[in-house]
């Protein structure tokens, strides 16, 4: 198997098999403090992926709940983060598009594939006071965005950067 651990100094992204990518470490880096975790949150991944972005958010936060829909990608880094000791990790297998309702609400949710809007129910899934970072739009074209639900669950939106993911699987795909 080709680990690409030559490439590993470079900020590119890389394949991790299955038609999916890790995303570059200062997007990686970018996307975590925008979410501005605290060792109290509970954390709500979608796409697990390798789980290098899983990592930083448990080291960072008090419970991840991470879910990926590629059964051999949830496996591999189900035991990756096993090794590294992170026991404050739950999984699940299955299609992450609409959250994961019986785990909610969430004080930080992470998204790592684009989808064509903000879904909804993963806003109803947001604590009040709490924050997701979500790429949105197109297959060509998308925006990553800070999405804030406020005390009284009013909405805010903000751009971050201009990125170009794998797309989200399920209601929400492209």
């Amino acid at each position: 198997m080709d680990t690409n651990k030559d490439l590993a100094t470079f900020d590119h992204a890389l394949p991790i098999g299955f038609e999916q990518t890790i995303s570059q470490p200062s997007l990686v880096l970018e996307m975590t403090l925008a979410l501005d975790l605290e060792p109290s949150q509970k954390v709500l991944e979608l796409g697990t992926g390798s789980g290098f972005q899983t990592a930083l958010l448990a080291n960072f936060s008090k419970t991840v709940y991470t879910i990926e829909r590629i059964e051999e990608l949830h496996h591999r880094s189900k035991d990756r983060l096993a090794q590294l000791g992170l026991d404050n990790i739950h999984f699940k297998l299955g299609d992450g598009s609409a959250g994961w309702k019986e785990r909610a609400p969430f004080d930080r949710i992470m998204v790592t594939a684009a989808a064509t809007e903000v879904p909804k129910e993963l806003i109803e899934q947001l604590n009040h006071g709490g924050k997701m970072v979500i790429p949105v739009g197109s297959s060509a074209s998308q925006e990553l965005r800070l999405i804030e639900k406020d005390a009284k669950g009013k909405i805010h939106s903000t751009l971050l950067n201009h990125v170009l993911f794998v797309t989200l699987k399920g209601k929400y795909e492209m």
